[in-house]
C-alpha cells in the first residue's frame, strides 16, 4: 500500500553525539523523522534517535509525537539499551492526528535526564 503522504527530515548532530566511548551519555536527540499517512488516515513515524547509551542504568527509553499544544498523540517505549546501535531507528504506527494539527514535534527522553535533547518539528500535510 502506497502512503498518501511521506515527509522526511534529518538534522546534523554535533560532536557530542559522535563522542567516544569514554564520554558520559547526555540527553537523547531526535536526528531524523519520516512521517507517512496510511490509507486509513492514521500516521506512521520512523524516528532516529542518537544517545550514547551506557547500559540499563542510562539509555534512551522513549520518544513521543506531540501536537503544537503539547498533547501527546503517540509514544514509543524503547524496551532496552542500544549500546552498539547508534543512532537507531524505531517506528510507531496508528497515530491519530486531529485535522486541525498541521505540525507535530518529536522528542526523545532518556532514563537519567528525561526530556531535553534535540527535538524535531515536522509538517503534517494531507
Amino acid at each position: 500500500m502506497q502512503p498518501a503522504f511521506r515527509f522526511v527530515a534529518t538534522v546534523a548532530v554535533g560532536c557530542a553525539v559522535m563522542a567516544g566511548a569514554n564520554a558520559q551519555a547526555g540527553e537523547a536527540d531526535v536526528v531524523a523523522v519520516e512521517a507517512s499517512q496510511s490509507a486509513n488516515g492514521t500516521w506512521r513515524f520512523d524516528v532516529t534517535v542518537a544517545h550514547e547509551d551506557e547500559g540499563w542504568d542510562h539509555y534512551a527509553d522513549q520518544w513521543d509525537v506531540l501536537a503544537p499544544d503539547g498533547t501527546v498523540l503517540g509514544e514509543r517505549v524503547l524496551a532496552h539499551p542500544h549500546v552498539t546501535e547508534q543512532p537507531f531507528t524505531r517506528s510507531l504506527s496508528g497515530v491519530v492526528i486531529p485535522p486541525e494539527v498541521d505540525t507535530v514535534t518529536i522528542r526523545a527522553r532518556d532514563s537519567v535526564h528525561g526530556y531535553g535533547g534535540i527535538e524535531m518539528t515536522v509538517p503534517i500535510e494531507r
